[in-house]
């Protein structure tokens, strides 16, 4: 009877190698969320982008998941249908997102056709290549609360934080490699659309993987069932409603912690998106090595994520990460806005540090999600902070690229015989120190309400044997 009493989760190869493969899903998605980021440069020189198309293509991430609560909805399918159909679907809608953005980049067929919608004109290739990414922005932020279950399903009362921060880390090896590679691989083949058809082949890889997953799940439920029947006991139909949310809504750590969600994730991505550029204009790196000094960003926190989830898991101190790492993004930010500071070094130096803040906040925040939130919740309560994050996501790019083009142009210049702009990002990084200001006071705000209600985040999330 001994045998039959143990779930297929209670396997430390069958956890681990599951976390494996849906994380590599995870990784082509991540891998085109910012397969462009280093790309502004060769957007404005090869398809004579400007900042404020940038901006807006790039905010169209979230469009969908926003305005038409395409998140939220996904987050109750999930709840309801649950992690096997839910993630295939997002997985394939991530492919068909990433069809129509390669296809709008690539084509000669929208060279100088500008559309007129609503009361603004924009070039048709900017608005295609926005709506491929505002469909596969559905796709991905549905797989990351699927996949974010996934790991709470598996993981939960054993090594849940380190799972969640090697899953974070394999898929910021996504985004390194996207901000790394992206723009050697442009140059080498001669077109800015390239390094995203590299990741449309990722991508259809990544769908074949998750669908390997959904039989380990099967598995998995049914090793679950034989466990409640040995025991006699009977297993938890009941499904979430969506009258359930309000559940979710009326929970202040809930809020405090998507609040915090949103800053924080408002302080580093968007940042990402435009610190390629940054290198250049700024710090005078060269356009064949700039990618290279961001990309220490998500390497760094590929290492340090698990390292720190592994001290929440066994020491506990949850809240107390999040403020160290609010604190780390305050500092970087600050010393990125002098003007004085403009050495390379220094850069690398700032990059190395925001790495570590980069790291910090994740490894507790999203493992806190379960201590907050019980789990016939958990996919609306990841879709419900995936969505407020989503705002940011959506709305900073479009800020920052705005206010580029408006107030921070210095002059021009000639770059393979086109005439660009040249800018001055002060402005921009006290817009992005601000974000992590606030995002401090909700850390400490998460904090004092942890004390008060007695979630538990400041304990280890590995539960002892009795």
């Amino acid at each position: 009877m001994e045998a039959i009493r143990k779930s297929l989760r209670d396997s430390a190869v069958a956890r681990w190698s599951a976390l494996g493969i849906v994380a590599f899903t995870m990784l082509a998605g991540y891998y085109i969320t910012d397969s462009m980021a280093p790309l502004k440069g060769l957007l404005e020189q090869q398809l004579s982008w400007n900042s404020a198309e940038y901006g807006f293509f790039t905010s169209a991430y979230g469009w969908f998941n926003v305005f038409l609560f395409m998140l939220i909805l996904g987050g109750i399918v999930l709840d309801r249908i649950g992690v096997r159909m839910t993630g295939v679907g997002a997985a394939s809608i991530m492919v068909l997102g990433a069809v129509l953005k390669y296809w709008a980049v690539s084509t000669n067929s929208l060279d100088g056709v500008v559309w007129h919608i609503l009361w603004f004109d924009t070039k048709a290739q900017v608005m295609l290549a926005a709506i491929g990414f505002a469909i596969f922005g559905v796709g991905v932020e549905v797989a990351g609360i699927t996949v974010s279950k996934i790991v709470v399903k598996w993981f939960k009362g054993k090594e849940l934080a380190l799972a969640m921060g090697l899953q974070v880390s394999v898929a910021r090896l996504g985004t390194a490699l996207a901000i790394g590679i992206s723009l050697p691989v442009a140059l080498r083949m001669g077109h800015v659309s390239k390094p995203i058809l590299l990741g449309l082949i990722l991508l259809c890889i990544g769908l074949i993987t998750f669908i390997l997953y959904t039989f380990m799940d099967k598995k998995l439920d049914a090793s679950e069932s034989e466990v409640l029947a040995a025991n006699s006991e009977e297993p938890d139909e009941e499904k979430f409603k969506v009258s359930d949310i309000k559940f979710i809504m009326n929970n202040r750590g809930w809020w405090y912690l998507a609040i915090l969600c949103v800053l924080f994730y408002s302080a580093v991505f968007p940042f990402l998106k435009f610190a390629t550029d940054l290198m250049v204009q700024k710090f005078h790196v060269s356009d064949k090595l700039a990618g290279f000094l961001p990309a220490m960003l998500p390497f760094g926190a590929i290492l340090l994520t698990p390292l720190f989830g592994g001290i929440y898991d066994k020491k506990g101190k949850g809240a107390t990460i999040m403020i160290i790492g609010a604190v780390l993004l305050i500092i970087v930010h600050a010393l990125f806005s002098l003007p004085f500071l403009d050495q390379w070094f220094v850069a690398i130096v700032l990059i190395i540090v925001l790495g570590f803040g980069f790291s910090l906040v994740p490894s507790a925040m999203w493992p806190s999600v379960p201590k907050i939130i019980p789990y016939r919740y958990m996919g609306t309560a990841f879709a419900l902070i995936f969505w407020v994050q989503n705002w940011g996501l959506m709305g900073v790019p479009a800020l920052i690229g705005w206010v580029l083009q408006k107030y921070c142009i210095t002059g021009y210049v000639m770059k393979g015989g086109v005439e660009v702009a040249t800018y001055n990002y002060t402005l921009p990084m006290m817009i992005f120190t601000s974000f992590g200001v606030l995002a401090l006071i909700f850390a400490l705000l998460l904090k004092a309400e942890d004390k008060k209600k007695g979630y538990g985040l400041q304990l280890p999330n590995i539960e002892k044997s009795e």
